[in-house]
């Protein structure tokens, strides 16, 4: 569990967050939204230990974060980051995997068969065994991201963030990786641009706006034409389709 009240981060001269919380939900995908530079990914950032606060508190199980050392951290979360994929340049997909188990093991200690079939079953649970020799720079986007989460899955923390896993990703790809995290029952927290993907795959929303949370609840409470248009700026409609709603954008607000 991670929890954070009334954070605060200053930047240089930028008040970047104020006030903000979050939880993680059991089992559940929280997204993490809002206009550029509202604070997502800084938010989400200081959930891990990559920045620390000015005020406020992020504990993960009831612990301040700053009492944790790194390897307390990542043992408790898994991270996939925008630019995670850079960290596997020049070797395979198993091998990028296996580095998830590093946290359980010191810093000199070799990896166990254990670790190996834990890998192995990570990358079968994403669909991704077949390309366990594969070198990681030689796949497709979405392909990618699938092998990031299953880093995050070998490395066994209970919890997950991800920030923007449907970056750069076509739109079949958005939808696999999406579906992956939503079944893998774990508690996520996933910063996403697009609303209608947040809208479908998440069950709890947190909406920023300069730096504040300004609403939060299950998507059907939050994406609201009354809450989005004065945070956007853009009309809003709420549209169904069967069993899926969405969101359609009108005029830009004058």
């Amino acid at each position: 569990m991670i929890a954070a009240t009334d954070i605060d981060l200053r930047l240089g001269a930028n008040d970047v967050l104020s006030g903000a919380r979050l939880r993680t939900r059991p089992g559940q995908v929280v997204g993490l939204i809002g206009p550029n530079g509202s604070g997502k990914s800084s938010l989400l950032r200081c959930l891990y230990g990559m920045l620390r606060p000015n005020g406020g508190a992020v504990l993960i199980s009831d612990t301040p974060i700053e009492s944790l050392s790194r390897r307390s951290i990542a043992r408790a979360v898994g991270v996939v980051t925008q630019d995670a994929a850079a960290d596997g340049i020049g070797i395979t997909v198993g091998e990028f995997v296996l580095l998830g188990r590093h946290v359980h093991r010191g810093d000199h200690q070799r990896f166990t068969a254990e670790d190996r079939r834990i890998t192995l079953d990570a990358l079968d649970l994403v669909d991704m065994a077949d390309f366990a020799e594969r070198n990681l720079q030689e796949l497709s986007g979405g392909e990618r991201q699938r092998v990031m989460i299953a880093r995050c899955i070998a490395q066994q923390s209970p919890v997950m963030l991800l920030d923007e896993p449907t970056n750069h990703l076509d739109v079949r790809y958005q939808h696999e990786v999406l579906t992956l995290v939503q079944n893998l029952d774990m508690d996520t927290i996933v910063v996403l641009h697009d609303l209608n993907l947040s809208s479908r795959y998440c069950h709890h929303l947190v909406l920023l706006d300069q730096g504040k949370v300004v609403r939060q609840g299950p998507p059907k409470e939050v994406l609201r034409s009354e809450v989005l248009e004065p945070v956007y700026g853009i009309e809003v409609r709420r549209l169904v389709d069967g069993p899926h709603s969405y969101l359609a954008f009108g005029p830009i607000a004058s």
